[in-house]
């Protein structure tokens, strides 16, 4: 299995294999996910202060925030331009 890393924002990166979905933080069960992260310890917040655009969910049920748009973290996945090879 080949290991894709994503830059998802401030030097921060994630494996590709392990995000499941990237969606936008505004909704009320979107945000209930997070809290309830945030609770279980499993949250990850990568904005470095700034306003949380997206929010990713891992198979492992951790929950990562980013400070860059759902779109751009997607067309980071898609095109692998951001892909870092180990």
């Amino acid at each position: 299995m080949d290991i894709k890393l994503i830059n998802i924002g401030f030097g921060n990166i994630v494996s590709a294999n392990r995000v499941i979905a990237i969606v936008s933080p505004e909704s009320a069960p979107i945000k209930r996910i997070v809290a309830d992260a945030r609770d279980r310890g499993q949250l990850i917040d990568a904005t470095y202060g700034r306003r949380t655009r997206a929010v990713m969910i891992t198979d492992s049920g951790h929950i990562i925030l980013s400070a860059i748009q759902p779109e751009t973290v997607a067309h980071r996945f898609i095109n692998n331009k951001e892909a870092i090879a180990p």
